[in-house]
């Protein structure tokens, strides 16, 4: 009776192992969730401002960054991945392993898209039980997603900055070398020629 119910599913993707199975138990886990901050959504009465809409998806984004890429939470993500390289902006690239259960949560903590939905949910709900604490929490994480863009603004600059410097050393030394060219004749070329060949 089971092989009959997965079936339907056996050609979903022949050339790659996607655990289905461990995608359908997070469904159902997240349906689960959801129905219960839907309730507690129902009793509250919410009023959503759009300070906390954008406190939420700030405060998401660098949760599901920090939750699936930073170096600090890789126990989190050690049972269900595998670490692969580190990437840049201290953040670290892990792949899923092991069979469908495990492999499906080790997708959901790689994927900082994939955590968003989640973490979105959960301070959403959280928001509404606890809105004071909730709201300092959001803050937070608000407050260091500008500083991780000014961060990264600063490095960018200092790069460009190095990138000016060792442009203008390089463009002295040509000339340090053509004026030299120049005073030593070669036979060769005149100094016209290899003015004109750079």
């Amino acid at each position: 009776m089971l092989s009959q119910l997965s079936r339907p599913f056996d050609g979903y993707a022949p050339d790659e192992p996607v655990p289905l199975r461990g995608y359908g138990a997070a469904l159902l886990v997240y349906g689960v969730a959801l129905s219960l901050a839907l309730r507690v959504a129902g009793r509250r009465r919410p009023r959503t401002r759009w300070s906390d809409v954008v406190l939420l998806g700030v405060a998401t984004h660098k949760l599901s960054r920090i939750v699936s890429k930073d170096f600090v939470t890789a126990p989190l993500r050690a049972p269900f991945t595998q670490r692969q390289e580190a990437e840049g902006a201290a953040e670290v690239h892990d792949e899923p392993r092991g069979g469908s259960l495990r492999r499906s949560v080790g997708y959901l903590l790689t994927c900082p898209y994939c955590l968003g939905v989640w973490i979105s949910t959960g301070l959403a709900t959280a928001l509404l039980v606890r809105p004071q604490q909730t709201r300092f929490f959001l803050s937070m994480l608000a407050a260091d997603t500008v500083s991780d863009f000014l961060h990264l603004g600063y490095a960018r600059s200092n790069e460009h900055r190095r990138r000016v410097a060792a442009e203008r050393r390089l463009t002295e030394e040509i000339a340090a070398e053509r004026d030299a060219a120049d005073e030593v004749p070669t036979g060769r070329f005149s100094s016209d020629e290899v003015a004109s060949a750079w």
